[in-house]
């Protein structure tokens, strides 16, 4: 499957696209307001992953992270702390080392994604903030390639295709 995304500045260009679209047979889908919103149509929110993302891997890694921290000071008998003791040193150890899983979860788990931003869904939702419109063509590489000479015509602010590269 291939998709085809236009960006549209106003809405009376988003219905003369989809019309135009439509004469040609082409099924296609407005995003913007009063269509479908960026959620209803399926596009991800990156930062929303993310933190999905950061939480199950923290959700392991720090009890992990906690363990081995406990583990390595009582093998190693480092008394990093002599005021501590050897208990309080492997409790210290343990919470740097679930410290340190938490840093680990943000890293592994694309926390690096969601302060910096990646991904194509993100641009598009802030258009689409912005109060611009999205025109998204579905089908085979031929119907999109149809679609992408018809599409010009309007001159877009962006005209971006994609292939679907999942396997299923």
């Amino acid at each position: 499957m291939n998709y085809l995304v236009a960006v549209l500045p106003d809405r009376i260009q988003a219905e003369a696209v989809y019309v135009a679209l439509e004469k040609e047979g082409i099924e296609a889908t407005i995003l913007g307001r009063g269509y479908k919103s960026a959620d209803e149509f399926g596009l991800i929110d990156p930062n929303e992953q993310a933190k999905k993302q950061v939480q199950l891997m923290a959700f392991w890694l720090v009890p992990f992270g906690f363990f081995g921290g406990v583990t390595f000071n009582l093998l190693t008998g480092l008394e990093t702390f002599p005021w501590a003791g050897q208990v309080g040193n492997a409790i210290i150890g343990g919470l740097l080392g679930a410290g340190a899983g938490a840093m680990g979860s943000v890293f592994a788990g694309g926390g690096v994604g969601l302060v910096l931003g990646s991904g194509d869904a993100l641009p598009y939702r802030n258009r689409l903030n912005a109060g611009k419109y999205l025109v998204v063509v579905q089908g085979s590489e031929s119907l999109t390639r149809q679609a992408t000479s018809l599409l010009r015509q309007f001159k877009p602010e962006n005209l971006q295709g994609y292939a679907d590269t999942t396997i299923g």
